[in-house]
């Protein structure tokens, strides 16, 4: 299995804010939309320095990217650990993300989990692919399949291809639970509806392990799965 990469998240929060965070975010975000990226540093520092937690991510995001400004990494992680202390999962996110990389900050993987595991209980998709791979790896937590699985299926039901591969993949080699080709194949199946290379290949060589009966289960179980909205599938 292909270890999977730790992505810096920019999430700019483009919805529209609450009342009380309205005038120079909600511009802000316009400005973005627009292409007018240093107008949107502007605004959003001027809610950001009022506590707005949405700002201090976006503008923590700008900062990484170096949109509107010089990339600045040490200055990005200034707010996005304003707004993660405010429980921003976007924030925690990505200031995970920087200490898993060592951006701006010295490279901790602890320290990177931590965040991690704060925005993934708040649901963040990335966050919980993140703590998914470092419990693969071993890296700031001690190695744990079962974990791994756990926070990849959960990935995986949101229709995330890379999770459904992955999940397949270690259903297949029985790692952190007992080796099932049915459910190998069904989501090694389901991941690779999108033509992924690699969710083709390890599905066709599950497929050769399995019986005729299997893989038919398996694919009714994947068919069943995508009327759930990949709710249930297991």
């Amino acid at each position: 299995m292909k270890r999977l990469l730790l992505p810096l998240l920019i999430a700019l929060l483009l919805l529209p804010p609450p009342p009380a965070w309205a005038g120079p975010f909600q511009d802000g975000a316009e400005a973005y939309q627009n292409g007018d990226y240093a107008e949107t540093l502007k605004l959003y520092r001027m809610a950001a320095e009022k506590g707005n937690p949405a700002a201090q991510s976006n503008l923590g995001s700008m900062y990484a990217e170096g949109k509107g400004t010089r990339r600045d990494y040490t200055e990005a992680v200034k707010w996005f650990r304003l707004a993660a202390a405010q429980g921003d999962k976007a924030a925690q996110s990505n200031l995970g993300a920087m200490y898993a990389g060592g951006r701006g900050v010295k490279r901790d993987q602890t320290e990177a989990v931590k965040w991690f595991r704060l925005s993934a209980a708040q649901g963040d998709t990335t966050a919980q692919s993140n703590l998914a791979a470092l419990y693969y790896t071993g890296q700031g937590v001690p190695r744990d399949y079962a974990e791994t699985i756990k926070w990849y299926r959960l990935v995986a039901e949101k229709g995330n291809t890379q999770a459904q591969i992955t999940l397949g993949t270690m259903y297949a080699r029985g790692q952190g639970a007992a080796q099932d080709y049915i459910r190998a194949h069904m989501w090694l199946n389901l991941g690779s509806m999108s033509g992924n290379p690699a969710g083709i290949r390890n599905r066709d060589l599950v497929a050769a392990r399995m019986t005729p009966h299997q893989v038919a289960e398996a694919q009714k179980m994947a068919r069943d799965c995508q009327q759930r909205n990949f709710r249930g599938c297991e």
